[in-house]
């Protein structure tokens, strides 16, 4: 079911907060991590949705706190990075969930990724995510290279998580299910109703989250389970975005 203004049911900004993951949901998926762009008037949407949830409104990312804050300075917005892994108020420091990989692990990935040259590799810290979007056919090769990196390590100690042609090599205990939690356990999201929105198989935690608190989730871009609809791409996002902003939270 694509989801419009019409689905949605009306949202008092006072009893909601937003959720939104970024890359394919907020911004359109580009080549490249570092070559996404921000639509104009987003930054302004998003300001004012805040405000109007009395700024229970964050970011939920695959991206590091400090990328989403590149990405979408110079505004800084309540955010969880790298899976669940971080966190940050928009007027607070950045505090952790988990240690980040160890170096020769992240090694060990790069390694991998060198014979993949096609491949772009983001070192996060506490991830690392290998793309392989230039050269789709290798993704077979790619994921049984790193799947093989992780049952190395045979404690238990890594998750492969599948996404948009990328693979991430990540730290198990974190995810954005888990991230949706920690921000609905504290204020101003505490309380509320969560409407969660995600384009990706790495926003199904965080839609189950949603909707076991009495939320909402809905998808991007095609029909994913636990969701309630479905917006055609990202540019219906920000149009429901910016009808919820402009319209105290009533999209007609």
């Amino acid at each position: 079911m694509r989801a419009d203004r019409r689905m949605i049911p009306e949202l008092p900004p006072h009893d909601a907060c937003l959720f939104f993951d970024v890359d394919g949901t907020l911004v359109d998926i580009a080549p490249t991590p570092d070559a996404v762009a921000v639509a104009p008037g987003l930054l302004d949407d998003l300001a004012s949705a805040e405000r109007l949830c009395g700024g229970a409104l964050a970011l939920v990312s695959g991206r590091s706190v400090a990328q989403l804050d590149r990405l979408f300075a110079p505004r800084r917005f309540t955010a969880s990075g790298v899976h669940g892994a971080e966190f940050r108020f928009a007027d607070g420091p950045v505090w952790t969930k988990v240690e980040p990989l160890p170096s020769t692990l992240r090694d060990e990935i790069l390694a991998v990724a060198r014979d993949f040259p096609a491949s772009i590799v983001e070192d996060k810290g506490f991830s690392v995510a290998v793309h392989y979007r230039a050269a789709p056919d290798t993704g077979p090769r790619l994921r049984d290279a790193l799947d093989s990196v992780r049952e190395a390590r045979g404690d238990g100690g890594l998750v492969l998580l599948p996404g948009h042609f990328v693979f991430e090599l990540k730290r198990p205990g974190v995810d954005k299910g888990a991230a949706i939690a920690e921000l609905m356990g504290r204020a101003p999201f505490a309380g509320r109703c969560p409407v969660f929105v995600g384009d990706d198989v790495t926003d199904l935690p965080g839609f189950a989250a949603a909707e076991a608190r009495g939320g909402r989730a809905y998808g991007v871009g095609r029909d994913l389970p636990g969701t309630r609809g479905t917006f055609a791409d990202p540019a219906a996002v920000r149009s429901w975005l910016g009808a919820f902003a402009s319209r105290g939270g009533r999209p007609a």
